[in-house]
């Protein structure tokens, strides 16, 4: 069995749902739904950030993070912000941007930084004739002055070790590189089990603040 092989699957919402179907995995995914105004608004109210990302999508293109900032609303694309003072026109601009595509709206998670930069990681695993393998557990920093991490749009990438150090010092490595490397296993299991012939993930995972683990989506074709 080679990288190439085994069953594609675009969807981040039915790959999303599946883990949510795992008790041990619902705490380590950010509240997730299908875009809509009255979604966004409810997920605003409650975590006061949310991310909005096309349902199919890779490199992170599309993405956009909206914010509750005072009385208004600041919504982030790429480089550039824009500030609201009304919900109806930060949905109109949302709606112009996302076009005909369906999109998610996850809860906005404030990543742990490298100097300033936001990171997060990428776990590769992949099945071979031996059984599930990891092939690579990296770091990726994200462009100064944006939000997205993929190397695709300028980020930079670090062994997963030297990021954990780096962001929230020398004694998470061990046990945050472990927690990442459990939560692939239960995942594989439960993705596995529901779309059989998948054979190579890519899980993107990303530590909050305070340390928190957190599993953002799993990529059946990952660079």
């Amino acid at each position: 069995m080679t990288n190439h092989d085994g069953r594609q699957l675009a969807s981040k919402w039915a790959k999303t749902e599946a883990l949510l179907s795992h008790r041990a995995l619902v705490p380590h995914v950010p509240p997730t739904s299908h875009f809509s105004s009255s979604q966004l608004r409810n997920m605003l109210n409650t975590h006061g950030m949310v991310v909005i990302k096309p349902v199919v999508g890779t490199g992170g293109n599309g993405v956009i993070k909206v914010e509750r900032s005072g009385f208004g609303f600041t919504y982030t694309f790429k480089e550039r912000s824009v500030r609201f003072t009304s919900f109806e026109g930060l949905v109109t601009a949302l709606r112009s941007r996302m076009g005909r595509r369906n999109y998610l709206i996850q809860k906005g998670i404030a990543l742990a930084t490298v100097n300033g930069r936001p990171i997060d990681y990428r776990v590769k695993y992949v099945k071979t004739f031996k059984g599930w393998e990891y092939r690579s557990l990296v770091g990726r920093i994200a462009k100064r002055g944006l939000f997205v991490t993929n190397l695709s749009q300028g980020g930079d990438l670090v062994l997963a070790g030297q990021g954990i150090r780096a962001s929230l010092g020398h004694a998470y490595v061990k046990e945050k590189k472990r927690k990442m490397r459990e939560l692939t296993v239960i995942s594989t299991r439960v993705l596995e089990q529901r779309f059989p012939g998948i054979s190579h993930l890519g899980f993107d995972y990303g530590i909050d603040r305070q340390g928190k683990v957190w599993i953002f989506e799993v990529n059946t074709r990952p660079h």
